[in-house]
């Protein structure tokens, strides 16, 4: 929409209308006592009702950092009015008592975060009852059982907010949330969300986000922990700077996509706390930059609400938790609102990113990040556990995820143009129905190369090796089966109406795009290429893409599959090779050598 496009989002007061400018189409939609939101009629696995307080509680996440200048007075008093009404248990309105694991234990962090900035404006003024309310219902975080990973810290935002405005502050129930958060740590600044669990945008913008917060209010009160917590941020920031680019765009990875540009409100909560590894100008660019890039895709609906979705609307790819309100997650990335006009944040220069390694391996989260210009990818090995949400395989398990051309998700098992299959291996037993990784059985992530053992059936066993040197990146997959199978491997997929050319070779294809040249070469032998269509709305950046695929039979016993897949502005011409025997993989890739032992 042309009121978002055209913020040049510059200034602190650029962000602070774009926050007003959020808000501002939802002010009809809210209850007459304004405790619930009512943005859309989609559903989520929680009811209704609390959706309704999910939508009323997230935009607190960019209106608690615009109240601490003294701005937006009408917004403190309807939501001090809807905090009122909320917790109240006699009104009709009332959010309802909470349960273990409930989802509005989630919406309480955003009220947590509303007392710690902006007391004066959601906590003041409201009467001793309505205090009352307000304290008994949030308390219910300090009894309830949350989930076994970032849900965890929700606690510790309502107590930092209790703690602000004089109530009990239980240290119980923090020092255990905070124990828990510690036993997540993998090393390096890395976290897992969870004990086995993803290494996801959840590390950067739920346990960092609330782990920089804590530390920025308790940093006399526990300087030992605050100081942990910005020091491992900083040693994060700087693999995690590897997800950005210049032109402000970042990797889809993992769940919760729908959130946009929250991706960058790890740097927000980086800036706030004053960490410092990063001169502020740089962080003040990567964020401004990425709001920039984000409120210039079409994600609004007509009315100005933000849909459900990524590039844009979109409810394939979603998870069960995301309801009509749940995308205003995003607005955690205005967090840098708390710094005031005088600050240094807001008074230095925006500096470009810094110059980005071309490759860097990173362990923890199992993967290698390569820079290209101003594309971004991330070579995966994936994870040996999956979790119960939707398209895990599509969102963890894919050998490449690319800032510029996304990630697709699947429609249907049934057929290759339904399956999303970019970036990944499909199998069949030649029915049509395919099968993905799901999970790993071990991996191993060095300098030059992943290797990523998975079986899709109990008697087929797969060994793939990447070797990235973008524009290219080499795939080997040595197959024991059981079975006899039929495959499609898919190279990266692109918008299909921007399509400028496509040129078949003895052994490949390659499309050329938006000045891009993707494709995928047949290294191994055996195997036809083609331009796949893809089902429309699987992708999360483009609605309509087409990728360079691969396919043929697999037979039972060993086969050796390798491919090279190229997308970049340049050195398609540099098509790589590949040797495999029984103990020893060569590639030639970018003019260099790499050698693996298997």
């Amino acid at each position: 929409m042309e009121i978002f496009a055209s913020n040049p989002l510059k200034t602190r007061d650029d962000v602070k209308k774009a926050v007003l400018d959020m808000c501002e189409p939802l002010r009809p939609l809210y209850s007459k006592g304004k405790s619930r939101l009512h943005i859309g009629n989609t559903s989520a696995g929680y009811s209704d009702s609390t959706a309704e307080v999910e939508a009323f509680s997230r935009p607190l996440w960019g209106l608690a950092p615009l109240f601490t200048d003294g701005s937006g007075e009408d917004w403190a008093e309807q939501y001090r009015r809807g905090l009122a009404c909320g917790a109240d248990p006699e009104s009709s309105e009332y959010w309802g008592d909470v349960y273990d694991h409930d989802q509005l234990l989630v919406e309480m962090a955003a009220m947590g975060l509303g007392l710690i900035l902006a007391p004066d404006k959601l906590w003041d003024p409201l009467s001793q009852k309505e205090k009352d309310d307000l304290y008994r219902w949030l308390n219910f975080v300090n009894t309830k059982k949350a989930w076994d990973c970032n849900w965890r810290l929700f606690a510790v935002m309502v107590n930092l907010g209790f703690r602000k405005v004089g109530l009990p502050y239980n240290t119980d129930v923090v020092n255990a949330a905070m124990d828990a958060v510690e036993s997540y740590y993998l090393g390096d600044g890395w976290y897992a969300d969870g004990i086995n669990a993803h290494s996801d945008y959840y590390v950067p913008f739920a346990i960092y986000f609330y782990g920089l917060i804590y530390a920025k209010e308790m940093e006399a009160d526990d300087p030992e922990r605050s100081r942990l917590f910005k020091e491992r941020a900083d040693k994060f920031a700087h693999d995690f700077i590897m997800y950005f680019s210049e032109d402000g765009s970042a990797i889809p990875y993992g769940r919760s996509m729908t959130y946009r540009f929250a991706q960058a409100a790890f740097w927000s909560a980086y800036a706030y706390a004053g960490v410092g590894g990063f001169e502020d100008g740089v962080v003040k660019g990567i964020i401004l930059r990425h709001l920039r890039s984000w409120f210039k895709r079409p994600i609004w609906n007509n009315d100005g609400t933000l849909t459900i979705g990524f590039g844009y609307p979109n409810l394939i790819m979603t998870e069960g938790y995301n309801a009509p309100g749940s995308p205003y997650w995003s607005m955690k990335t205005f967090l840098i609102l708390a710094l005031g006009e005088s600050s240094h944040f807001w008074q230095c220069e925006e500096l470009p990113l810094p110059k980005p390694d071309k490759s860097r391996a990173l362990p923890h989260p199992h993967m290698i990040a390569q820079a290209d210009g101003e594309h971004r990818v991330l070579f995966a090995a994936g994870h040996p556990y999956v979790n119960c949400h939707t398209h895990c395989g599509a969102k963890y398990e894919k050998f490449a995820y690319s800032n510029l051309f996304g990630f697709s998700v699947s429609k249907s098992n049934w057929g290759v143009g339904a399956g999303g299959f970019d970036s990944t291996l499909a199998l069949s037993e030649r029915d049509n129905v395919f099968r993905v990784k799901r999970e790993n059985k071990g991996w191993e992530v060095t300098d030059k190369y992943i290797h990523t053992k998975w079986a899709p059936w109990n008697d087929v066993e797969i060994d793939t090796y990447i070797i990235p040197s973008l524009p290219w990146h080499v795939r080997v997959h040595i197959i024991n089966s059981g079975r006899e199978l039929e495959g499609f491997e898919g190279g990266f997929a692109y918008p299909c109406e921007h399509t400028s050319a496509v040129r078949h070779t003895d052994n490949g294809v390659f499309a050329d795009f938006d000045g891009y040249t993707g494709g995928i070469v047949d290294l191994s032998g055996g195997r036809g290429a083609w331009i796949q269509g893809m089902e429309a709305n699987t992708n999360l950046i483009y609605s309509r893409t087409s990728l360079p695929a691969l396919g043929g039979k697999i037979e039972k016993g060993r086969t050796v599959l390798a491919c090279a897949v190229l997308c970049g502005r340049s050195g398609g011409e540099n098509i790589p090779s590949a040797t495999v025997t029984d103990s020893k993989i060569s590639v030639n890739i970018m003019g260099e050598d790499v050698i693996i032992d298997i």
